[in-house]
């Protein structure tokens, strides 16, 4: 039996973003580069999870220790040649590679709504994380006014038609998810408008997190 071979979902997942079709892309990269460089500053050991090929890795490389962890060989061999980044082949649905208490920082980016079993992960997160450390991210979120809608007319609850999306998280359930493993410091939304920036549960259709293990 080949051991490296992937998990039936880690093979889905490179059949729909392997050979380039997501490579060089990255959602709202000046808003998240800003805001996520900001949240992790200098000095800090940090392990990016599902990180492709470090398009958005790469603006916090500078003044820090960056490992970039991904299923994705091709956007690995990206990261290391395009920005020289540590690059590690890592699934998320098994144990990570990486010792206990080894990161002041884990980045997780649209990510969690592509794993089956996200608590699993979560606890995966907590364990390679020093005390204090922080974990940050973002997520699409679902069930906001517009799904709601879709579903009234008899239509699926799509995130960007991307059939790797395993959950569909609400506002709520994401911050209870993120809140079972670790203290919620701060949510910003990032897509949803004005609107969803005084009513979140209504309008929020992508969220960033700052998250503190206690």
């Amino acid at each position: 039996m080949d051991t490296n071979s992937p998990t039936p979902v880690g093979a889905y997942y490179q059949e729909h973003h392997v050979a380039g079709k997501r490579l060089g892309r990255s959602f709202l990269e000046d808003v998240r580069k800003q805001m996520f460089s900001s949240w992790i500053g200098k000095g800090k050991s940090v392990l990016d999870l599902g990180g492709r090929d470090g398009r958005l890795t790469r603006h916090f490389l500078e003044g820090n220790r960056v490992v970039l962890g991904d299923i994705d060989r091709a956007a690995l061999a990206r990261a290391k040649q395009n920005y020289a980044i540590e690059t590690v082949e890592v699934n998320l649905n098994d144990p990570l590679p990486f010792d206990s208490d080894g990161y002041d920082v884990v980045v997780m980016a649209e990510v969690l709504e592509h794993l089956p079993y996200p608590k699993i992960t979560l606890s995966e997160v907590k364990r390679v994380l020093r005390k204090g450390g922080e974990f940050i991210g973002s997520i699409p979120l679902a069930y906001h006014l517009m799904d709601r809608w879709k579903v009234l007319r008899g239509k699926k609850v799509a995130i960007a038609g991307d059939p790797t999306h395993l959950q569909f998280f609400k506002y709520d359930e994401i911050l209870s998810v993120l809140s079972s493993s670790f203290r919620v410091a701060e949510v910003r939304v990032l897509k949803g408008g004005k609107k969803a920036e005084r009513w979140p549960r209504l309008f929020a259709r992508d969220i960033a997190f700052r998250c503190v293990k206690e």
